[in-house]
């Protein structure tokens, strides 16, 4: 498959791929005002068993939160990384929106992190790089 074909169907035309993230959850609803606060997104709809919610600048991935009938089990294979220019006031806001400390914080080569848990034991990180973030035009 070619650079030119990224869709795969051989007629040549490349697809632009938007991504998604998918969380796995047993209370999308209660998830939706976490991450809605975690993450500066809206809820934009969604039907059982989805809970969409989006950036509402249009920028970002959405974060679908699926309701599954399954618990949570051992660590995230996968998880995000909340990239912010300082710990505060954001590690304060999530903490007070929900979420719990695990570890940290603690230098991980440069990249100040702090282990954190949603509602529900889903684990994230919320790093500041070094020299800070970069300005988006």
């Amino acid at each position: 498959m070619s650079d030119e074909d990224a869709d795969g169907d051989g007629d040549g035309r490349s697809q632009v791929v938007e991504p998604a993230v998918v969380l796995d959850c047993a209370d999308p609803e209660r998830l939706a005002g976490f991450w809605s606060t975690a993450l500066g997104y809206r809820r934009t709809g969604g039907e059982e068993p989805y809970v969409v919610l989006a950036d509402p600048g249009g920028r970002r991935p959405e974060l679908l939160l699926q309701r599954v009938p399954e618990p949570k089990r051992g660590k995230n294979r996968a998880h995000l990384d909340l990239r912010v220019p300082t710990l505060e006031p954001h590690l304060t806001r999530l903490l007070d929106a929900g979420a719990r400390r695990l570890r940290g914080p603690f230098d991980d080569r440069g990249w100040l992190t702090v282990v954190l848990a949603d509602p529900e034991g889903d684990e994230f990180c919320l790093i500041v790089p070094p020299g800070g973030l970069p300005t988006r035009g």
